[in-house]
């Protein structure tokens, strides 16, 4: 990757970013066979927060100005886009699939550019309402809806993790004072976990469920906090940086395609619903990126 331009570089990292983050959602669903929800969620963030500081650590150092300074605003968004976020979607796993999961998933850049309008108190650009429409319509279409099936509410838990990741990126931006975005991660990834190891210790035995975790368990949870949390984060800050954010959130879209294909490829092959559904809500989002550009 020496030879290639740092435009290049950095979109293809982006694209590796997104394409990570959809293979978290099938190896979430096999976390859960062993795991109970909380200590699914705090076994992914203890270890990737303990992986992200320890990066942070070696490439630009702890600055504890920064942490003073912004530790009420890192507190107040770890516990809405990680704890919240996390919670919705370990919770949701039960009962929602990985390709819907990362479909919802994949609208939250338009719900957030729709939320952070209406909060500026500016009109959203009817292509973006348009956009929005169609990727609901997408939505459904993966779900079933049309065909008489009803969203499951593990659906609806995880549309709510949704517009608390969308929270989280607002938040990130107006809260935040002086920090880097990869401090701006690291701490609320820190913070998060924190409050997700509280929850799990209390209302679950995780000793007990992780002694007794199967191998599988074990690597499943170790990609999601490793590749699937602290390098995306990583690449998708690395494409920010140099492309720009505009740019970079169009390669949101790989998140369910790529969620579609690891699904394929344990064996549960999408219907042609599921396929058609990630399409026109790809398209959606799309169409509403144009407001943007």
């Amino acid at each position: 990757m020496s030879a290639l331009t740092p435009t290049t570089r950095a979109a293809l990292l982006s694209a590796l970013a997104a394409i990570f983050w959809g293979t978290n959602f099938e190896a979430t669903r096999l976390v859960l066979i062993d795991l109970p929800p909380w200590t699914a969620a705090a076994m992914r963030f203890v270890l990737a927060a303990g992986a992200a500081v320890l990066w942070l650590a070696l490439t630009k150092g702890i600055d504890m100005a920064v942490l003073r300074r912004n530790a009420l605003a890192f507190v107040i968004l770890g516990l809405i886009g990680i704890t919240g976020f996390n919670a919705a979607l370990f919770l949701g796993m039960e009962t929602s699939s990985p390709v819907t999961a990362a479909l919802i998933m994949g609208t939250s850049p338009l719900t957030t550019n729709l939320i952070d309008a209406l909060l500026s108190r500016k009109r959203p650009p009817m292509i973006a309402l348009i956009g929005m429409g169609i990727s609901l319509i997408g939505v459904a279409l993966t779900v079933g809806a049309f065909s008489g099936a009803r969203f499951a509410s593990g659906d609806l838990l995880i549309a709510a993790g949704s517009l608390g990741w969308a929270l989280y990126s607002i938040g990130c931006r107006r809260l935040v004072r002086a920090a880097t975005p990869l401090e701006t991660a690291v701490w609320t990834m820190t913070f998060g976990a924190v409050a997700l190891l509280g929850i799990a210790l209390a209302v679950e035995n995780p000793v007990t469920a992780l002694a007794a975790a199967s191998v599988i368990t074990w690597a499943a949870g170790l990609h999601m906090a490793l590749i699937g949390s602290v390098l995306a984060i990583v690449f998708w800050q690395i494409g920010i940086t140099v492309r720009g954010p505009a740019a970079t959130s169009v390669l949101f879209n790989l998140v369910p395609v790529s969620a579609l294909v690891v699904s394929a490829l344990f064996g549960r092959v999408p219907g042609w619903s599921q396929v058609l559904g990630v399409a026109v809500a790809i398209f959606g989002v799309w169409l509403a990126g144009r407001a943007r550009s």
